[in-house]
């Protein structure tokens, strides 16, 4: 038996301690050290095959982990839908639902079972599962692609889903920005600028999605991409028995339209949408460039320089430096086709959408013009460099690479030379590409916003402004200035309110309040909204979801608080004063006493209102024909929110809003009440 003696251990101790400090000797750890060599690019060829009918496959093996995933992508040129623009998301929606041999409910139920995902939409479809199921659930993929189970009634309930989407975003900046700006920079008939709306679905019946479907989702220009514990001559022999019999369809030539040209000035395209609490801002031009152009790399860092993040020009600037926005952003697309664009957008306060567009264009003007700070395009280089090492770890962008190599015409060594292409960007190719990319001089500069808010200011600009609707007509200016009775005032309007809703006699009989709503968040998804008032200061609001509480506030007469995310914020000062104030079942009450403004009449929801500005935060509007609210905006630091409110119905001689839509940034969400209980179902207790 083999023995250490202690002695001997105190002496090596002592040499590594010796060596250890003779070492840290040598190294001046004043200077920063020399970096490494860049990591040698080595990426696995991909194993490839193809069958008669076209489908090309691509195979990664990865046996790291005991599972498999499959991606397939239909590689149709854009397909121009016209007036039936909408077809492809119907049919996308319909596949993935079973098949000809399997039910609907008989194939998610197996899915399910096997532990599986499987969806599709009209470019193709993914599937993962557990290696040993790999047969079975290339099996069920392959049967909903060539097999779908295609039903009328599966068409109908799906039509009315899109329409209800597009319903639910006709008030969305974000939809309607992306929309417009869309059709103007690419043109309503081209693929990229066409837009789907209630009349373009209703045109479109069950025989045209079928019909579409057949046309275009072939095996033609097909890619299967396979990742994972597979082996390629099983998997080449499963393809085969499971696609072989997709036929292969007619070869479909599309011509693409040009894109509409650029602007020839910097000009504003403005939407006027009255309900918005913030507007939308894209300085936008477009731009032709590839992946296999010479100056890609370097479109990539100059992008991410200007507004790739945190660390970009618009980013700083609108909002660190004047917190006009919480985020300021840009891109540059790369197409095959020639047809992408440049943009750099922020969503900013009213007030300041004159002065946001402004900075943008000059932090625009900046990069084209300024030389970069070389540590700010070393520190973009090493962004890219590490999120380029980092995707290496996934197998599934080894094969999104290989897919790319052969859908964008690049050289085999594009990834394998991509760190030393961006490495080799230099200051001055920053300043080119920014010239060539970025066209300020030609931009759309795409805002919508509340017009009556923001137009005079952004016609300070000296900036031209085109005016259009949110379908990118052209329209004539808005005109915002409605007489307003010379003897009008903020209490003439509550007053008109209160006898609207059924006279203050009847409020007075009125001692609580208690209402439930529900929303759905998304489909299945339900969230719930408990309301209580008294006439004693005292108010309780809770909305949960899937069982649990996301916000909770209480009032009881001089104490209040909020919890929110299991955190409890008790209020004082102004905050509670003016929770006090909106504690009554009927604040509009309260505001006879003072504290509102009456502003102006406003056009909304087609109609004209009265705005009544409560303290510096909120606005109400009032119908001038019905005297009912329809309105509330609320602003603070974190943004602002609207809620509209619809459908009055009378409970206990008293009329109450039994629809609430309320925004949640882009999204709006209708709750509807459940029930309203007056003077019964609320206690003291419900407010300690």
């Amino acid at each position: 038996m083999k023995t250490f003696n202690i002695k001997t251990k105190v002496s090596a101790f002592v040499a590594l301690f010796l060596i250890t400090i003779s070492v840290s000797a040598q190294i001046d750890r004043s200077k920063q050290p020399k970096a490494g060599p860049e990591p040698e690019i080595t990426l696995e060829v991909p194993g490839e095959f193809e069958l008669k009918n076209g489908l090309k496959v691509l195979v990664v093996e990865n046996h790291k982990l005991p599972r498999v995933s499959y991606s397939l992508r239909i590689d149709n040129n854009p397909i121009a839908t016209g007036k039936k623009a909408g077809v492809e998301s119907l049919i996308g929606s319909m596949l993935g639902n079973g098949s000809t041999s399997i039910s609907k409910d008989d194939f998610n139920e197996e899915i399910d079972f096997l532990g599986a995902n499987l969806n599709f939409g009209f470019s193709g479809g993914f599937a993962s599962s557990l290696s040993k199921y790999s047969d079975r659930i290339l099996e069920l993929m392959a049967d909903a692609a060539i097999n779908p189970l295609l039903t009328e009634e599966e068409f109908n309930k799906e039509k009315t889903k899109l329409i209800e989407s597009l319903k639910q975003n006709e008030k969305s900046i974000d939809a309607i920005g992306g929309r417009v700006g869309r059709a103007l920079s690419y043109g309503t008939n081209h693929p990229y600028g066409e837009y789907t709306t209630e009349e373009t679905i209703n045109n479109v019946s069950f025989g045209d999605a079928v019909a579409f479907y057949e046309k275009y989702f072939n095996p033609n220009n097909a890619y299967l991409v396979v990742i994972g514990d597979v082996d390629f001559s099983t998997i080449k022999k499963q393809v085969k028995k499971h696609f072989g019999e997709w036929d292969k369809s007619v070869e479909v030539t599309t011509t693409l339209p040009e894109v509409n040209p650029n602007a020839q000035y910097t000009q504003i395209n403005f939407v006027d949408l009255p309900t918005a609490s913030q507007s939308s801002i894209s300085v936008t031009n477009n731009v032709d460039l590839k992946m296999n152009d010479k100056d890609y790399h370097a479109a990539l860092i100059t992008n991410n320089i200007l507004g790739g993040g945190g660390e970009g020009y618009l980013f700083k600037n609108l909002r660190e430096d004047k917190g006009y926005t919480y985020g300021a952003y840009s891109s540059l697309g790369a197409n095959r086709y020639g047809a992408s664009r440049f943009n750099a957008t922020a969503k900013v306060r009213n007030m300041v959408t004159d002065s946001a567009v402004v900075e943008a264009l000059k932090e625009i003007n900046r990069i084209k013009t300024e030389p970069v700070d070389a540590q700010t395009l070393k520190d973009a280089k090493a962004k890219y460099v590490g999120r380029f090492i980092m995707g290496l770890e996934n197998p599934r962008t080894v094969a999104n690479y290989a897919l790319n190599i052969k859908l964008n015409n690049l050289p085999k060594d594009f990834y394998t030379k991509y760190l030393q292409n961006i490495n080799d960007v230099s200051v001055e190719d920053v300043k080119r590409v920014a010239n060539r990319f970025f066209k300020p001089e030609n931009a759309r500069v795409v805002v919508i916003g509340k017009g009556s808010d923001v137009i005079e200011n952004l016609e300070k600009t000296g900036i031209p402004i085109k005016y259009y609707d949110a379908y990118a007509n052209a329209v004539e200016k808005p005109t915002y200035e409605i007489e307003m009775p010379a003897d009008m005032n903020a209490n003439k309007v509550l007053n008109a309110y209160i006898a609207a809703i059924g006279g203050q006699d009847k409020l007075d009989k009125v001692n609580s309040v208690y209402i439930t709503a529900e929303a759905e968040l998304q489909p299945g998804v339900m969230m719930n909204l408990e309301m209580k008032k008294t006439v004693k200061n005292q108010s309780l609001s809770e909305a949960t979801a899937m069982g649990q509480s996301i916000m909770k506030s209480v009032i009881d007469g001089e104490v209040g608080y909020i919890i929110m995310q299991g955190q409890r914020k008790d209020l004082s000062g102004d905050e509670l004063k003016d929770a006090q104030v909106e504690s009554s079942p009927f604040p509009e009450v309260n505001y006879l006493n003072g504290g509102v403004t009456l502003e102006k009449i406003e056009k909304v929801e087609g109609g004209n209102a009265y705005k009544i500005n409560v303290g510096n935060t909120k606005s109400i509007y009032y119908s001038v024909d019905t005297g009912l609210k329809i309105m509330e905006v609320e602003t603070s630091e974190a943004g602002s929110s609207t809620t509209y409110f619809l459908n009055y119905q009378e409970v206990s001689g008293v009329k109450f809003p039994f629809t609430m839509g309320k925004t949640f940034g882009p999204r709006k969400i209708d709750f509807i009440i459940k029930e309203i209980k007056v003077n019964e179902g609320v206690t003291d207790a419900d407010f300690d």
